[in-house]
């Protein structure tokens, strides 16, 4: 017997607050037993599992694993504009002028995730 991926863990300092961020880029929801200043948080969404878990050390370095993100129901860069209204930050563009590429984001927490074209998009350009 294979093992299943449960959750992909993600060391933060604030678990609750990047959950909650989390939470509305997946369109997931919190726990309902996960609460300001809990030690960690869970996000159940369609796609994933995500659990949050405060550690003392800061981050440093870029990530080593890192999320990659392909909208649903909006183009990527629809989707980008509403991460960085829901607090994300711009790391690079790696958007090329015939619709391909991908951007690199940072979430709250400084994490790097991507954004790539959605399945119409690639459709679309195939």
């Amino acid at each position: 017997m294979t093992s299943l991926v449960r959750h992909v863990t993600i060391d933060c300092a604030d678990p609750y607050t990047l959950a909650g961020f989390w939470a509305q880029v997946l369109d997931g929801r919190l726990a309902d037993d996960d609460h300001p200043g809990d030690p960690e948080a869970l996000v159940e969404s369609a796609g994933a599992a995500l659990l949050f878990i405060r550690v003392p050390d800061a981050k440093a370095v870029k990530n080593r694993v890192h999320l990659d993100l392909q909208p649903q129901d909006r183009t990527r860069d629809e989707e980008v504009d509403r991460l960085l209204a829901l607090g994300a930050t711009l790391a690079g563009d790696h958007r090329r002028p015939d619709g391909t590429g991908w951007v690199t984001l940072f979430d709250p927490e400084g994490n790097e995730f991507c954004v790539e074209r959605s399945k119409g998009e690639r459709e679309a350009g195939a």
